[in-house]
């Protein structure tokens, strides 16, 4: 048996697994966001491990046999959260999540004094980033970064509660900017960019490996017979590509989700920081891959229903079948946009609104406005020299045929849709602690079965094509006008 722990944005969720990978329980706990003043966004790190006893809990009321039976658990999480400790290992302030924007001034000042962020790191300098947001801390909070001992990514906060070892893996700390990507270890020039040693961080692993044990006390509080090897675990993205078996170079999936990514997976690291791509290690050794990331996927759909009180099921079941782009374009830069723009300033918009539009050509332009901002990271991935002409379809959002209809014709792309289960980032978090129990990969990390696929349309290409072309048009116009 094994344990899948994804800590989420807005929940938790943990799976129960047993031998040949079939689901045997699962719970979720929600988490909340704090946004305290313009751009920013926060949580309190001993929320997540409240909320990770809640589902732990709960798996073991519900399956006390099985649980009784773990001998795996790995970790997945989201990225690039600032985690500060103290000497004691209590939080000095509220984590800096993947989403706050406060310190685009920093960015600008790390990747002009240290270049090698660019090179080493592989990543433009970007506020969603780990590095920026602990030298926005030294400027404005130094009497907390004075005090701050280490240094951890929100899941690798939870296996400090589990384990009580101070380990993060390669993928997630990829995210960092503080990695030696391509050597796979921590760069001292890049950690004193930021007043950081290698004291401050944690020790690395891969994500399939052994990264510690489960404490005794929580052995006893779960009924586990012995206690579970806990493995390195990964990224939430890596870990949603274990979970849809994307480990092989060539592979990867397109992700709808509170963001939306597009991910592929490489046999080198390739990074391409012109066009802002994500070029990380992967969560299973000898890999690495390459990401362009929106930060607002399903979240754009969920701002239009919430400001028309209606919800996004509501809003897309009047859409029916697509026969071409809505008159109305929709920019989705509700919070900024990564790839390929790397701001933080900019924001969304309609654009062609009429009399006569009504809230189907609404909910419409939202879907192909983050079709478009996905298009425009395939762009940026191919520049890089990656192709993928076969993705697999992952999150919430995927479960709309219309919108990965539109997608796949866009991005020139078969899309697969996996049979009902969750391959998300909890199943290969599970998968992960899976491999590091049995010392081995062979086998682990399959493709998922395929409810259907999703070939591009001939009769929507052409005209998405050309939609697509004015859609790009409208990022340049606005930043001359100085949004």
């Amino acid at each position: 048996m094994y344990i899948g722990l994804d800590i989420g944005t807005s929940s938790v969720k943990a799976i129960l697994l047993s031998e040949d990978q079939s689901l045997v329980a699962q719970a979720t706990a929600d988490l909340t966001v704090e946004r305290p003043h313009p751009l920013w966004s926060e949580q309190d790190p001993k929320s997540w491990w409240v909320a990770c006893l809640q589902t732990m809990d709960d798996i073991a009321r519900k399956a006390p046999a099985e649980m009784a039976a773990v001998k795996g658990i790995g970790l997945s999480g989201h990225m690039h959260g600032a985690t500060l400790l103290d000497a004691a290992n209590e939080p000095l302030r509220p984590c800096i999540l993947w989403n706050d924007g406060r310190s685009a001034r920093q960015c600008a000042e790390l990747e002009e004094r240290e270049p090698r962020f660019l090179t080493l790191g592989g990543n433009r300098v970007m506020p969603g980033f780990t590095a920026p947001k602990l030298q926005w801390v030294r400027e404005n909070e130094p009497e907390i970064f004075a005090r701050v001992a280490k240094v951890l990514l929100p899941k690798d906060y939870v296996r400090l509660c589990l384990t009580g070892e101070h380990v993060g893996d390669m993928s997630d700390s990829a995210g960092t900017l503080w990695l030696d990507v391509a050597r796979r270890d921590w760069s001292d020039d890049l950690l004193a960019a930021t007043g950081l040693t290698r004291d401050h961080m944690p020790r690395l692993v891969e994500g399939s490996e052994v990264s510690g044990t489960l404490l005794p006390e929580l052995c006893i509080r779960w009924g586990m017979e012995r206690a579970p090897v806990v493995a390195g675990g990964g990224g939430d993205n890596a870990a949603s590509a274990c979970g849809v078996g994307a480990v092989e170079p060539g592979t990867g999936f397109v992700s709808l989700g509170t963001s939306g990514v597009v991910f592929v997976t490489n046999d080198k690291f390739s990074p391409n920081v012109e066009s802002a791509v994500h070029a990380f290690c992967h969560a299973v050794p000898g890999t690495w891959h390459q990401m362009g990331v929106i930060l607002s996927a399903t979240d754009s759909l969920n701002w239009l229903a919430r400001t028309l009180n209606v919800t996004p099921a509501e809003l897309t079941a009047e859409l029916g079948p697509v026969d071409g782009p809505s008159d109305v374009l929709f920019l989705p830069y509700l919070g900024g946009e990564r790839t390929p723009h790397n701001d933080v300033d900019i924001r969304a918009g309609f654009f062609g609104i009429g009399h006569a539009t009504e809230r189907k050509q609404l909910t419409h332009a939202v879907l192909d406005g983050v079709a478009f901002a996905l298009k425009d990271c395939m762009a940026a991935l191919e520049a890089a020299g990656t192709r993928a002409t076969r993705l697999t379809a992952v999150g919430g959002g995927s479960r709309s045929q219309v919108w990965l209809e539109i997608i796949a014709s866009l991005l020139d792309v078969t899309i697969d849709v996996p049979a009902d289960g969750d391959f998300g980032a909890s199943l290969g978090a599970a998968r992960l602690g899976q491999a590091a129990a049995l010392g081995t990969t062979d086998g682990i990390f399959t493709a998922p079965p395929i409810r259907h696929s999703i070939a591009p349309r001939a009769d929507l290409k052409d005209t998405y094509a050309s939609a697509y072309a004015r859609w790009k048009t409208l990022y340049p116009a606005l930043k001359q006008a100085g949004f």
